[in-house]
């Protein structure tokens, strides 16, 4: 199999090229637009999530000899999930070459934070089968590049350390609400608060709900900081 111009540059643009082209073709198949005779990429997703996983594993306990266990592991959370998993995504544009269905198209699936996050891991486990461990660590440390030296001591998530804060004062789990959906579908844009139940509350807007509860929770947090 030959890989199309577009196909090409993108190698180009992740540094690999494909022994077994059919593996990239794969990697970039949304399950919007897959057949029996075109399988999706959710298998090799799976694969590709263990293998970053042990990758980053490694390369934190690398950069920080020193490291307790309690520190490692919200370092080794921010590192791979979804949105960083998105980010590196964006990075290498792999958005315009994904293959997907005319309903994910219409509907922005190109900017989707999910399908990059997805399409990004299924790309590192087609590195893998083509290419070994080896290849497939040398793509990651490539495109995660200085995230792995520079990850915050506390990387938890906002929604993780916002939990953990109330835990600590002995009150129940944050409430979040959606307060407001604007936007057409391919594009929306959602405003949610959270609120806790001693009556503090922030709001924030983004683009998927996700992004949004966070960036809440990192509001609320920055005032309960003052």
């Amino acid at each position: 199999m030959k890989l199309s111009g577009e196909l090409s540059e993108f190698c180009d643009r992740i540094g690999y090229r494909f022994q077994t082209p059919e593996l990239l073709v794969r990697a970039l198949t949304h399950g919007s637009i897959s057949s029996t005779t075109r399988p999706d990429n959710q298998r090799l997703e799976f694969l590709g999530d263990r293998v970053l996983g042990l990758v980053m594993a490694e390369a934190i306990l690398d950069a920080d000899p020193t490291a307790t266990e309690g520190i490692l592991a919200p370092r080794y959370n921010a590192l791979v999930r979804k949105e960083t998993c998105a980010a590196v995504a964006r990075e290498i544009e792999l958005g315009a070459v994904l293959k997907l269905g005319k309903s994910e198209m219409v509907s922005g699936g190109r900017r989707k934070e999910a399908l990059l996050g997805d399409g990004m891991e299924a790309l590192i486990a087609a590195v893998y089968r083509d290419g070994g461990f080896a290849a497939a660590r040398d793509l990651i440390l490539r495109l995660w590049g200085s995230r792995v030296h520079e990850v915050e001591e506390d990387a938890r998530d906002p929604k993780t350390a916002l939990q953990e804060f109330v835990q600590a004062r002995g009150e129940p789990t944050p409430q979040y609400e959606i307060i407001k959906r604007e936007g057409p579908d391919h594009a929306p844009e959602f405003t949610i608060a959270v609120t806790l139940a001693s009556g503090e509350r922030a709001e924030a807007k983004a683009g998927a709900k996700r992004q949004a509860e966070q960036a809440a929770a990192k509001a609320l947090l920055e005032r309960l900081d003052t």
